[in-house]
């Protein structure tokens, strides 16, 4: 059995850094559901980078959007689409913003994975605002953003509540 990849695919190039991490570490090369196999690749991550300090994870998320605005750019430059689905990054730092002090427990994974991928498939608003009225590297980056706050939110929520 073959994978078949995609032709405008070839068009990015792995050795290079800003492809790579576009994709996720290739995670989004998957041929179905890229997005959820991005979300899932970034979970182990993660669990490296709770280890620190919150104001440095704080400035990580920081860094690695700004990173990813600049990766994704140039992974959208390559392919010659907008928002193609191999590019993951987006999902990469949506799922660390929901994770922001996550509470203990597999259990609150699951449920972190759950809700941001539910945000982030079915972009209600104020996601969809900023999937249709930005693009680029920061359209890429800012609606996943902006999922990955809302899906915090609730993730926070329903932890308080119980």
């Amino acid at each position: 059995m073959s994978i078949k990849i995609k032709p405008e695919l070839y068009k990015l190039s792995i050795a290079n850094p800003l492809h790579w991490i576009a994709t996720g570490f290739g995670s989004g090369l998957s041929p179905k559901a890229p997005g959820t196999f991005g979300s899932l690749a970034a979970i182990p991550f993660f669990y490296l980078l709770q280890m620190l300090p919150m104001p440095a994870y704080l400035v990580m998320l920081v860094l690695t959007f700004a990173l990813g605005v600049w990766a994704c750019q140039s992974a959208t430059n390559a392919i010659g689409m907008d928002d193609h689905g191999a590019i993951v990054w987006d999902e990469f730092v949506g799922m660390w913003i929901t994770c922001i002090a996550l509470p203990q427990g597999f259990i609150w994974m699951i449920a972190a994975f759950v809700t941001f991928r539910f945000f982030d498939i079915l972009k209600p608003w104020p996601i969809r605002w900023f999937d249709n009225h930005c693009t680029g590297g920061f359209g890429i980056m800012i609606d996943d953003v902006i999922a990955g706050l809302i899906a915090f939110g609730v993730i926070q929520a329903i932890y308080w509540a119980l």
